[in-house]
């Protein structure tokens, strides 16, 4: 895979496809492949006729792993994606989160609109400012010696889930200390680009999309029926509805 430098971290990304550019940032303990190859959301942006650009966050997938929480807060991890623009020389693309990957995004369009055509914010609503709750227990759960013995339901799931991608383990529970920093109501209302919030019917870590998608300024609320916060990444109605809203505001004949 390739990859660039950004804040003296080396990180991996690939590409595929051409037309305009899909920044696609992953969830926590995901990767790019995992999060939007696996799935098939690579494979439909492409057919779609964009360019998709997978990012490996750091802490994640091939890209470099500190185990210093103070090198994952979220203004940073956005800043890696702009860094990644500069490196493949993207004025503009449009930007497409999952859960951790959607904050980032957030992030990404807040502090750099110029940069930002629109978001896709997957997987996470309400708790953007709210937080999660679970932080403390999945943080325990990544540390835990064994699977045995731990009980809470969300960090047995990010447990599996790590153990599956054979995630560093301590670079995760890092990430998580900083990395789920809320965004401020009032800079969530400064996001001034398109945006969509999608989120599952059954996601109970996410929050509800409606609200959130009320706060920003060119935002609309999606749900994805009949999915939870695991299940919904390679969603078709997702994807479907993700296409929609690309079409309408950043569409792949834009430059032909």
């Amino acid at each position: 895979m390739p990859n660039f430098l950004s804040d003296g971290l080396t990180l991996n990304y690939a590409i595929a496809g051409d037309g305009p550019p899909v920044l696609c940032i992953h969830g926590f303990a995901s990767s790019g492949q995992v999060n939007w190859v696996d799935v098939g959301w690579v494979e439909t942006l492409v057919e779609a006729g964009y360019q998709a650009i997978t990012l490996d966050n750091r802490g994640h997938g091939e890209s470099d792993k500190p185990h210093d929480p103070e090198r994952y807060h979220p203004q940073d991890m956005a800043q890696d994606g702009v860094a990644l623009l500069d490196h493949l020389g993207i004025k503009t693309a449009a930007v497409l989160g999952y859960s951790m990957g959607a904050r980032i995004a957030a992030f990404m369009a807040f502090a750099h609109a110029e940069r930002v055509s629109c978001i896709i914010l997957g997987g996470m609503g309400m708790n953007l400012i709210n937080g999660l709750s679970d932080g403390n227990d999945i943080i325990a759960g990544l540390r835990a010696p064994s699977l045995e013995g731990l009980t809470h339901p969300t960090a047995r799931q990010f447990r599996i889930f790590a153990d599956h991608t054979n995630s560093d383990r301590e670079a995760l529970a890092a990430c998580m200390e900083t990395s789920r920093a809320p965004m401020a109501r009032a800079d969530v209302r400064r996001i001034n680009v398109p945006a969509l919030v999608a989120v599952g019917e059954k996601d109970a870590m996410a929050g509800p999309p409606g609200p959130l998608a009320n706060l920003l300024p060119q935002g609309e609320a999606f749900v994805i029926p009949k999915r939870d916060h695991m299940r919904s990444t390679g969603d078709k109605a997702f994807k479907d509805a993700g296409l929609a809203f690309l079409g309408r505001n950043f569409p792949a004949n834009r430059h032909s």
